[in-house]
């Protein structure tokens, strides 16, 4: 097998590339303000403390929003949502997508085609669409968020993955492994699956970052779990109406939507860069 220290020495590589160290910082400062935000927020999430849209002053550094509840507790407490449901739905989406394309590759012929027309069928329509399709249907339930954001993200990882394991099934230690006779399953996990760790976890942060885009969506047109929850994409449609008056409810759930967007994207950059230098490393040994 050949995928031995790959992901480690994918990692490393990417880690010695600033892009990738300055989308980790970006990422890790969205996701300590998603985390410890609620421990720290001045005020309840719900509570009312001025009237709305009060300008910033001494207790309210950010002003209030509509309601006159405290941009900056209920900025605090938003992130969790929005990063919880992304992440739920992004390794939905990824594992199924995995598996879908290792079998794809695996098994070709009438499987491989089945299974990719199906895909296609998913990809024809918009992700976006899909997901307002469902909510408007069932109702915007937390778990159906997960599930359809996660369902419509697995196509494209499977067409990546599938991609990239074609040339690996065919390498001689996959057949060495038929020739010992080793289950299917061994050999997908095994011999297939840490070859193709590096366009995987380049997928992986693509898709995290567009589940975040979506699910940030949803809450901007009113499906939530919690229609009166705080939360990041709800914070922007509440607060629009007023941009010129009290800027803060908009802008700071837009900054830190485009910080964790800016972030994960440097992240999949210095990742697809290692990836692609110890490709050749591999090749030219």
């Amino acid at each position: 097998m050949t995928g031995d220290g790959r992901p480690r020495g994918l990692v490393r590589g990417a880690l010695t590339l600033w892009r990738t160290r300055t989308g980790l910082l970006l990422v890790a400062l969205v996701l300590l303000v998603a985390l410890a935000g609620p421990f720290v927020a001045p005020h309840g999430a719900s509570e009312f403390v001025a009237g709305p849209y009060s300008p910033a002053g001494p207790g309210l550094p950010f002003g209030a929003d509509h309601l006159g509840q405290d941009v900056l507790s209920r900025f605090l407490d938003g992130g969790r949502s929005v990063l919880l449901l992304a992440t739920l739905a992004t390794a939905l989406g990824v594992g199924g997508g995995v598996v879908v394309g290792l079998v794809a590759a695996y098994a070709r012929g009438p499987v491989d085609d089945v299974l990719m027309r199906v895909m296609d069928v998913v990809l024809a329509f918009p992700q976006l669409m899909l997901a307002l399709v469902a909510m408007a249907t069932l109702g915007p339930r937390a778990w159906l968020i997960v599930v359809t954001v996660g369902l419509t993200t697995l196509p494209r990882v499977a067409r990546v993955i599938r991609g990239a394991a074609v040339p690996v099934v065919e390498r001689d230690f996959v057949a060495a492994s038929e020739a010992l006779a080793e289950s299917r399953v061994r050999i997908l996990a095994v011999d297939v699956l840490p070859n193709v760790t590096g366009p995987l976890v380049v997928e992986a942060t693509l898709r995290l970052t567009y589940s975040v885009g979506v699910i940030a969506s949803l809450a901007f047109l009113g499906f939530t779990a919690d229609p009166n929850g705080a939360d990041w994409g709800l914070m922007i449609q509440e607060n629009a109406s007023a941009l010129t008056v009290q800027p803060w409810g908009t802008f700071l759930p837009v900054a830190a939507i485009a910080l964790l967007t800016v972030g994960t994207g440097l992240v999949g950059d210095g990742l697809a860069r290692a990836s692609g230098g110890l490709e050749r490393a591999v090749g030219s040994g």
